[in-house]
């Protein structure tokens, strides 16, 4: 066994750092040395953001690695993004800084069940949201994201039978914006499933200036009471662009850093969830760390790897989802 497969095996992410050491220098340097870029979602925290070389949320990320000419991808993010870069890029070194950073919602929607699923319906078109595993993406005839979603279900004929997955929430809101009655699969994000709407309506009652936002993966009750609803990316255009001074903000929080960059003399309030916590953050996105980002691009490992009749089946419904997006004439959102 190399070193490097037995750091991997041992838990080289636990090794000491050197507190004194400038990680945002060191990762500088080996992102020029190894020929690597870093792509990081909204939802990372700001030092990961900060140094990132592209931010973006699942449309813009997998069109940013689609076209990288990078010899290292180094994903801030989770487990089906870094997936989702690999499928697009088979030549191409995929890293995650913690492999433990995986995705309630992918979890919810087990491959063998999901096929299960669909062989009850045969005559059904299968469109998921890209917050899903290769293992779904394979099972799909589309991908799509949650800021393209309703537009490419709107392209289909009327009378197209479809199966959308994994997220009921998602699925629910655009059945509602389309007049469709797509087949749901009984799936969603642990992190837009806990907002409380009682908290929300207290915290609107005071600050009434305050407008709600809200992203379409939250329960159907937190939707009806958001002033907007958007992708991540359509909601930071909109706090950019509206009027209002402050927003209640109905998605993980990581966002916020952001918001308060493109913004800075509003006010952002994460919306509160039904829990003991101030703010609403994904435990799975919160695993990566400028430390595990240096540590990552350092050994070059955890990789992300493929099975290549796996990798092709996934690929063909992100090639559609990305072709119909250019022909919608979308840019990267999620």
């Amino acid at each position: 066994m190399t070193d490097l497969e037995e750091l991997s095996k041992t838990g080289f992410l636990d090794k000491e750092i050197d507190p004194s050491m400038d990680l945002f220098s060191e990762i500088k340097r080996l992102k020029k040395e190894k020929n690597a870029v870093i792509l990081a979602h909204y939802y990372q925290e700001p030092d990961i953001q900060d140094i990132a070389d592209f931010i973006g949320d699942s449309l813009g990320l997998a069109q940013n690695a689609e076209k990288t000419n990078a010899d290292i991808i180094v994903f801030a993010g989770v487990h089906f993004m870094a997936e989702t870069a690999k499928i697009l890029n088979p030549g191409k070194k995929v890293l995650l800084p913690d492999l433990k950073a995986g995705c309630s919602l992918s979890d919810s929607c087990p491959p063998a069940l999901f096929k299960a699923f669909k062989e009850k319906h045969p005559d059904h078109l299968v469109i998921s949201y890209i917050n899903c595993s290769a293992g779904i993406k394979a099972l799909s005839d589309i991908i799509c994201t949650s800021s393209n979603a309703q537009l490419i279900v709107e392209s289909l004929p009327k009378d197209q039978k479809i199966i959308f997955a994994p997220d009921k929430n998602l699925g629910g809101y655009i059945n509602k914006k389309s007049g469709r009655n797509m087949v749901l699969w009984n799936g969603a994000c642990m992190v837009h499933e806990i907002f409380s709407l009682e908290k929300i309506t207290k915290l609107k009652q005071r600050h009434p200036e305050a407008k709600v936002i809200a992203h379409p993966e939250c329960e159907a009750a937190v939707l009806a009471v958001a002033d907007f609803i958007g992708s991540t990316s359509q909601m930071l255009k909109f706090t950019e662009k509206d009027d209002s001074r402050m927003f209640i903000v109905a998605t993980e929080s990581g966002i916020l850093h952001q918001m308060q960059l493109n913004a800075p003399a509003k006010v952002f309030i994460a919306a509160p969830p039904d829990n003991a916590c101030a703010c609403n953050d994904c435990p799975h996105m919160k695993l990566n760390t400028l430390e595990k980002l240096y540590l990552c691009m350092k050994y070059e490992l955890p990789e992300i790897t493929m099975d290549e009749a796996l990798r092709l089946a996934a690929k063909k419904p992100i090639d559609r989802m990305l072709k119909m997006s250019r022909e919608l004439g979308l840019g990267g959102q999620k």
